[in-house]
Parts: structure tokens; C-alpha cells; sequence
């Protein structure tokens, strides 16, 4: 079964009572956190979408979620939105409020903000420093980065930085929590290879509801080994942060995991254009959404030529008319407009959705150096070391139905399910049973995916990851080194739904 069509959760009806959908809208105060929801509330609405009426398992994992109050308005029509219309933002540069020697430190307010995703009324989100999409955090390889928050917010709320190799203290613990008022400094050594990270809440129970409501942004980590590659950089370096919602007549962001999400947002605007100028782009994708995989292609075929996943440089470039990314996977991507004339109009497209973004190319810039070919060889990947344990983790769904488990049983943060000494490396069997797709984040590490059913990972697939797509009634066996950090972590299906509502979580100890 396909992720898209089968994420039916609803978080109202249920068999528990006092459960609820929550929007933040143009009414709602815009509480969007943990706590205290003043928003309006949306039903689980019989013959409204995709699934209308229909409950997937997990029901009971949604009971007594904090902030989310009984069902009590109609689902309000989708926006007819007209696609094209306004200019893709580039995403807003943090700028250090202070540098040392081998800091970088800034400071970031979380709060209740209007952006303008659409033309028409401005929508209440939950944001980091106001905006739809968070300050882009610009870091240097070896180069410490620390981020004070301020949770300006009713509730609170967690920071995890996804994909980052950090310490636990500021890894986001799903009950770390960064109480209402408060603030908080989370440190990232930066010690990792150079990658598109990006950072989210990570609250327990009310993740999916935080990061559907805006608190997500992108951090790149910059690697001077990179340079010998002559990529573009500059304004030619591009982040593209995709992620989809549900947006009502008046713009208001509506949440509601049974319906079909199609407003498709690029840096926080519906189905946007973005000039370009005649020569080669480097595009970060980073797929933002709760639960939708997205299948990404140009509108004339032209194939797409990844150069990095998840943790950065693949070891060879993978050239594919098409680039899936599921729940929170980044891939980078060179399009040349250079042999293209001058007012061409191009798509990105997915392949369910349709043209979500248009490039146009009408921007004049100066002549492109000459460039050398693409190595075949853009990064050689550290060889594997031994492992010296095999871990075996099956994904599973309770008889009830009102559950997914890990090995057995639901998130309990108190419940220690791996413990793993300082600088193993392991091998994990991660094998789903319950005949549902989800997709596997560990928190942490960057792993190296050694097959999937048996066969070899595809090109894109043979970098470092830090999330991977685990087909239903299938296997997929990665390894990992976990090293330098003591501490709690977790590991989680990413499909945000399936972490926040239905127990699909886990603690790991990595052990002095």
C-alpha cells in the first residue's frame, strides 16, 4: 500500500474521547505548540478528501493528546489557488549575534507570526523567527555552532536538529522540553561531513501537529573538502524546502491527516516561480512534509543529476529521470539552464501533485566559467568497519490496530529499547510486518544502507543516510557507527503521524 493513500489518521471520532484536530488560523491566536490550543478544531468530516471516514490503526495512540479538543467545526473547502503567481523566496541567512574562536552563536525567537503562503489573507503559523521557513543556518565543517531559543510560545516545545551528529543534551529529546518563556542553547559541533540538515520540533506526542504548523528550518553545514568540485555556490546554491498542507478558502493552514494536503509550498509559497539565469544550479531538496514521499522530475525529461542525499556527497553521481525523497530525505541536484533560451518556462514536477514549481529562465548573470566535467567520483565514503552485533527491528502493528510498535511496544521515554556502547558499530535489520510503508530516522548517526529485500541500494541510495524508506512486508539492513556521544536518543518512523499519534518510537542509551 502507498503511503499517500493510506495515512488515514484522524484525530477526532476516535474511540477515545476528547481527542481533536487542531488548525492555527486566521481566528485561532495561533497557539500551534504543545499546550494550550486556542485554534479552531477540524473533525474527522465523512466525504471530505482522500479517506474521509476512514481511521487507520493508532487511534488510541491519539487519546488525551494535550492541546487538541473535541472535534466541533465543519471541514472547511480547500483553496482554489492559482499556481505561478508569486516569486519563490530564498530562504533568510541567521545572521551570528556574536562570534569566538570556534563559535558561531545566534539566537532565535519562537513564536506565533502571519506569513503570506498564498495571494489573499495572511496564515497564522508557529514559527522560528517569525518566518514560514526558519533562519538558514550557514555552517563550517569543524566550526561549532551554538542557538539559543526563546519559546515565546503558550507551551513548549523541543529543537532537534535532523541529521546532526551532537551531543544528547542538544540532540532534542522528545521530553527535553523548552518550557513556555524559557530559552535554551543547543550546541552542534559540526565535526560531521558536509550536508543539508534541517531542524523541527520534536515534541512528544505533538511533533507532526508543531512541524505541520511552521517550526522547521534548514541548516546547511558547508565542507571545504567540497571545493575541489566546483560546484555552484553563491545565489546559485539554492535551498528548496517542499513540503505540502491544507490550506481553507481563507488561507487558513488546516490540519487534518485524513485529507488529501494539496497546496504544495517551496519556501514557504504555494506552487511559486523561480528566475533563473542560463547556467548551472545547485538545488537542496529537503522534503518537509508529515507523510507524502514526493517524486520529483523536470517537466522535459531532462534527468536529474543528485550529487548528495541525506549526509552529504555521494560517491558517484546519480543521473535518474526521476528523484523520490519520503518524509524528511534531502537530496541535491545540478539543473543546467545554460542550453535553454532565453524565456523558457520549466517544471519541477511530482508525480502526483503535477508542476509544483516553475523555473524561469529570465535572469541575467554573468558568463559561467568554464567547468570541468563531473568527476565520477565526487566523495569516497570511509570503508565499513567491523560490526560487532546485529540488531534486529521489526515494525509491527498491535492486533487491536490501535497501535505501530517497535520490537513490540510503544514509545515509553522512561524505556531504554537499545543499549549500545560508545563506538560500536552495529548492524540493524529494520523489518516492517504490519504491510504498511513507514520510514526509519535514527537519530545520531549517519548509516550506510547495505541492501533493501536483499538487493543493493540504488545510486542515490549508496551515500550516507539518516532516514530511509522501509517498504511494507519488507527489510532493510544498514549500518552504523555510534560514536563519540553518550547518552538518550531516539529512533523513529518519520512519517510524522506514525511517531506523534500511534507509539512508532523509541529509546536508544549509547553508553560510556
Amino acid at each position: 500500500m502507498k503511503r499517500r493513500n493510506v495515512l488515514k489518521i484522524a484525530a477526532a471520532a476516535s474511540t477515545s474521547a476528547g481527542a481533536g484536530l487542531l488548525v492555527v488560523g486566521k481566528d485561532s491566536g495561533a497557539s500551534g505548540a504543545s499546550g494550550a490550543a486556542t485554534g479552531q478544531v477540524a473533525p474527522a468530516a465523512a466525504g471530505v478528501g482522500e479517506g474521509s471516514g476512514e481511521l487507520m490503526p493508532g487511534m488510541k495512540g491519539m487519546a488525551g493528546l494535550p492541546g487538541l479538543p473535541a472535534a466541533g467545526a465543519v471541514t472547511p473547502p480547500p483553496a482554489v489557488l492559482t499556481p505561478f503567481v508569486d516569486a519563490m523566496p530564498r530562504l533568510v541567512d541567521a545572521v551570528p549575534v556574536s562570534t569566538t574562536a570556534d563559535t558561531d552563536h545566534y539566537a532565535t525567537s519562537i513564536e506565533n507570526s502571519y506569513v503570506q503562503l498564498a495571494p489573499g489573507k495572511p496564515t497564522a503559523v508557529t514559527s522560528y523567527g517569525g518566518g514560514f521557513i526558519g533562519p538558514l543556518i550557514r555552517a563550517q565543517r569543524g566550526r561549532k555552532v551554538s542557538v539559543t531559543y526563546t519559546n515565546n510560545l503558550s507551551a513548549s516545545v523541543v529543537v532537534h536538529l535532523h541529521g546532526g551528529h551532537v551531543p544528547s543534551p542538544s540532540d532534542g529529546f522528545p521530553t527535553d522540553e523548552l518550557a513556555a518563556g524559557a530559552s535554551r542553547t543547543y550546541t552542534y559541533p559540526n565535526l560531521q561531513r558536509g550536508a543539508t540538515l534541517w531542524y523541527h520540533d520534536h515534541l512528544h506526542m505533538m511533533e507532526a501537529v508543531n512541524v505541520y504548523n511552521g517550526l522547521h528550518g534548514v541548516y546547511i553545514l558547508h565542507d571545504p573538502a567540497e571545493d575541489v568540485l566546483d560546484l555552484p555556490g553563491g545565489r546559485y546554491d539554492v535551498p528548496i524546502f517542499l513540503r505540502d498542507a491544507y490550506l481553507d478558502v481563507d488561507n487558513t493552514l488546516y490540519y487534518d491527516p485524513t485529507l488529501t494536503w494539496t497546496a504544495l509550498l517551496a519556501n514557504g509559497k504555494a506552487r511559486p516561480y523561480f528566475p533563473v539565469g542560463q547556467r548551472q544550479y545547485r538545488f537542496r531538496l529537503i522534503n518537509g512534509s508529515n507523510h507524502r514521499t514526493l517524486t520529483l522530475s523536470l517537466s522535459d525529461g531532462t534527468p536529474l543529476v543528485q550529487i548528495a542525499g541525506d549526509g552529504g556527497l555521494l560517491p558517484a553521481p546519480s543521473v535518474a529521470p526521476q528523484l523520490a525523497l519520503s518524509s524528511a530525505e534531502r537530496g541535491e541536484v545540478l539543473v543546467d539552464f545554460s542550453g535553454y533560451p532565453m524565456g523558457t518556462q520549466l517544471y519541477l514536477e511530482d508525480s502526483v501533485l503535477g508542476q509544483i514549481l516553475r523555473f524561469d529562465v529570465t535572469e541575467t548573470c554573468p558568463p559561467e566559467p568554464r567547468k570541468a566535467a563531473l568527476p565520477a567520483t565526487l566523495a569516497a565514503l570511509p570503508a565499513l568497519k567491523h560490526p560487532t552485533n546485529t540488531r534486529d527491528i521489526t515494525l509491527s502493528l498491535s492486533a487491536d490496530t490501535n497501535y505501530f510498535y517497535i520490537n513490540g511496544k510503544v514509545f515509553d521515554p522512561n524505556v531504554v529499547m537499545a543499549s549500545i556502547p560508545v563506538g560500536t558499530t552495529e548492524i540493524w535489520q529494520v523489518t516492517d510486518i504490519s504491510g504498511w510503508e513507514h520510514n526509519f530516522h535514527i537519530h545520531l548517526v549517519q548509516f550506510r544502507v547495505l541492501d533493501i529485500n536483499g538487493a543493493p541500494p540504488g545510486p542515490s541510495m549508496q551515500g550516507l543516510k539518516d532516514t530511509v524508506p522501509i517498504p511494507a512486508n519488507g527489510t532493510v539492513r544498514l549500518q552504523a557507527t555510534f560514536s563519540d556521544y553518550p547518552g538518550k536518543y531516539v529512533f523513529h518512523c518519520h512519517l510524522l503521524e506514525h511517531a506523534s499519534f500511534t507509539g512508532m518510537m523509541a529509546r536508544m542509551d549509547i553508553t560510556a
